[in-house]
């Protein structure tokens, strides 16, 4: 029998996380955990990557609280083109965005997301998820989560290139997550080898931001309930 690939015995890893009753940020510090255990020569290669992209201020430039969010027009995995203004008639909404349906850590991000839909929804908010990949694994990762809300396309990381989100790997990551069974030229169509920081945006009614999330560190997301009380405020 061949030996699972580093992808494939994270997968396991993942589902345990998902399991698990605890916080988003709990969850993903587990994996973390179990990541460094397993490979700590992956996980020191995404701490150099991190200590990078801080000391260049990466996604610092990013809207912050205040500003005027930057309209957008992307198309959803159906194929249907989503405006920003479109969403935001039906009420605030909180801007996720990810790195794509390969990566546990999002994919942990959009369990919870997932599981507090119900809860954003009384509060007159809504959650649309951004990723930079083609329609075939936007699709894959719906179907996984059972995502309820909007996953918008943002094919070449041109909006998030817009917002100061967008950051390339670097050669040490690019070869091993390649090693790893990550084949991003193939989910994104294109050989850049450049991701988004996976921000959070919650965007009023008014088209500003009322808070965000931007952390170069992907190993950690914005907590569920300060999404939800800026989605409550955010009217």
């Amino acid at each position: 029998m061949p030996s699972k690939t580093f992808a494939e015995i994270l997968d396991e890893a993942f589902e345990q996380s998902c399991r698990m009753d605890a916080s988003l940020n709990e969850r993903l510090g587990a994996f973390a955990d179990t990541v460094r255990k397993l490979n700590p020569t992956f996980a020191e290669a995404v701490d150099r990557l991190v200590e990078r992209l801080k000391e260049k201020g990466a996604g610092t430039g990013a809207p912050a609280p205040g500003d005027v969010m930057p309209s957008f027009l992307l198309p959803d995995d159906a194929g249907h083109l989503v405006s920003l203004e479109e969403l935001l008639e039906k009420g605030p909404v909180a801007l996720a965005f990810h790195r794509g349906h390969w990566c546990p850590y999002c994919r942990i991000n959009t369990t919870a997301l997932v599981e507090v839909q119900e809860k954003a929804r009384a509060e007159g908010g809504q959650i649309a998820a951004i990723l930079p990949e083609r329609r075939q694994f936007a699709t894959e990762l719906r179907a996984e989560a059972k995502v309820p809300f909007p996953i918008l396309l943002d094919m070449d990381n041109g909006f998030a290139m817009s917002l100061n989100l967008a950051i390339w790997v670097g050669e040490e990551m690019k070869q091993m997550m390649a090693q790893s069974g990550w084949d991003l030229p193939t989910y994104q169509g294109n050989d850049a080898w450049m991701l988004p920081i996976p921000a959070t945006f919650v965007v009023g009614t008014d088209g500003r931001v009322a808070a965000r999330f931007v952390d170069p560190d992907y190993r950690k997301r914005m907590a569920m309930e300060d999404m939800l009380d800026a989605l409550k405020s955010a009217h």
